[in-house]
């Protein structure tokens, strides 16, 4: 091959591929986005970052929930939210994986569940300040499905779970990583109808 072609094949190629490069994929909202078993990083992207003020209420879904359907004036899609009853779960930084301690827990939650047949049950998943927002509200459903599915397996339906990701709206921001461990949790919030 002489030396002009050895030069210009790379160049056609380099002239090919860069068009495609350039192209840009229209945003994924992280509902889309593979959750339990997933390997995503801290800087994970998945190119939809809330927009607001930070006094919204968001679905797992990445909506903003409507204040007649979604969380507001201690209600939660139509039902009366009762916080304080059931412990909330708490997990290692950056995992979503139940603790062998915590699980202890989630059978107290479930056989209050089992005894009073008139509840269902709101789980709020949480992040630390650690991340993206756009990670740690993936994160947070992540940790709200695995304790849905850890209740799951103690005879729990699912029809009785509401799952909520906050992320890190809530989270107190300049903390180390062991004093952020209380925003690392799920909160488990009785619902009764009304």
């Amino acid at each position: 091959m002489n030396k002009t072609a050895r030069i210009f094949i790379p160049l056609l190629l380099a002239l090919c591929l860069l068009p495609a490069c350039t192209r840009k994929q229209a945003p994924t909202k992280y509902g889309n986005a593979t959750g339990t078993g997933s390997s995503l990083s801290d800087t994970g992207d998945f190119g939809f970052i809330p927009e607001g003020d930070g006094s919204e209420s968001w679905g797992t879904d990445g909506e903003l929930l409507d204040r007649g359907t979604g969380i507001g004036n201690g209600m939660y899609n139509g039902m009366k939210m009762i916080e304080g009853v059931l412990p909330s779960i708490y997990f290692g930084f950056d995992s979503s994986s139940i603790a062998a301690s915590e699980r202890s827990k989630l059978q107290q939650a479930a056989d209050y569940l089992q005894s009073n047949p008139g509840y269902h049950l709101l789980v709020e998943g949480h992040c630390d300040w650690y991340g993206t927002a756009e990670y740690n509200l993936a994160l947070g459903d992540r940790r709200a499905s695995s304790v849905s599915d850890y209740l799951g397996t103690l005879g729990i339906t699912p029809l009785r779970i509401e799952k909520l990701s906050k992320g890190s709206l809530e989270a107190t921001s300049g903390l180390s990583k062991s004093e952020s461990s209380q925003d690392r949790r799920a909160d488990l919030i009785l619902l009764q109808k009304q």
